[in-house]
């Protein structure tokens, strides 16, 4: 796995000082050979122990493991980048295009696998499969991806309930229950009319499964579980594209964990019935 995609993942989760390190490597990695621990640390104005302890911090032995690391994960994408420069078509510069969202979208994926490790997610797919009602809720685009799911999970014969309206949803979830939970989709985890309907919801002692970005949000810090989406670009028209994609792919990731037994059963039960009523020849 290249360290510069472990170090996009785990960036903002990082102490101040790591990220000016972690924010130097991924600007500058091309020039990373030329500098030893001291010479990096003399750049950044901090200590060289605090560059050693943040390349063992990402699993290497030391700084010279990260550096040789970083080097071969910026050779293999020189190569991509002379492979694709070689193309001077218009259509090669189309198909460049789509490769390289591609990739964005990848890499997008990856950084948010790394921070929603196999037993997290087994945790939220069990907590969504014991429950009573599942309430979802999400404004704008996250209302969306909300719908979507609770659509996904009332297939699975779960009983779920959507809004994309906090008010109207204050009011459906006031009958809620021990053992109910409330999905709650936010990219940035900042509205307060979300965050008051969690504790709401806590209140009456249902559980909350917070739907975000992995930064520290007041939507996140409240929630008895968390799904993290990693997606970071530069251009400001690609970077929701690749959450709206690691979103999808990491809320597949949960659904297809609640497909077994009698749900599947269910599932397929459905997805025939849903057949016969578009097909009326069926």
């Amino acid at each position: 796995m290249s360290p510069l995609v472990k170090i996009r993942a785990e960036r903002d989760q990082m102490s101040a000082i790591e990220r000016r390190i972690a924010d130097f490597m991924l600007d500058n990695a091309h020039l990373l050979r030329d500098y030893s621990s001291q010479q990096l640390a003399d750049a950044l104005q901090i200590s060289q122990s605090s560059v050693v302890k943040f390349s063992q911090k990402l699993g290497f032995k030391g700084y010279p493991d990260l550096k040789y690391s970083v080097g071969e994960a910026v050779a293999r994408a020189s190569d991509g980048q002379v492979k694709t420069a070689a193309r001077s078509t218009r259509a090669a510069a189309r198909e460049s295009l789509a490769e390289t969202l591609w990739q964005s979208k990848s890499r997008a994926e990856e950084e948010t696998r790394l921070i929603n490790d196999a037993e997290k997610l087994s945790e939220i797919a069990s907590m969504l499969g014991r429950a009573g009602r599942v309430f979802c809720i999400g404004l704008g685009d996250d209302g969306s991806a909300a719908q979507a799911f609770a659509q996904r999970l009332a297939l699975l014969g779960t009983l779920t309930v959507h809004h994309a309206d906090p008010v109207r949803m204050t009011a459906t979830s006031s009958s809620a229950e021990r053992g109910d939970v409330l999905m709650v989709f936010s990219e940035q985890g900042q509205q307060a009319a979300l965050n008051q309907l969690s504790r709401q919801f806590r209140e009456r002692h249902g559980k909350v499964i917070s739907v975000t970005r992995h930064t520290s949000n007041p939507l996140r810090a409240h929630a008895d579980a968390t799904l993290l989406v990693s997606a970071h670009d530069e251009r400001s028209h690609i970077q929701p594209l690749l959450y709206q994609s690691a979103l999808q792919h990491l809320l597949d990731q949960v659904f297809v964990l609640m497909c077994d037994g009698d749900r599947l059963e269910q599932l397929n039960t459905n997805l025939e019935h849903i057949e016969h009523l578009l097909d009326p020849k069926l």
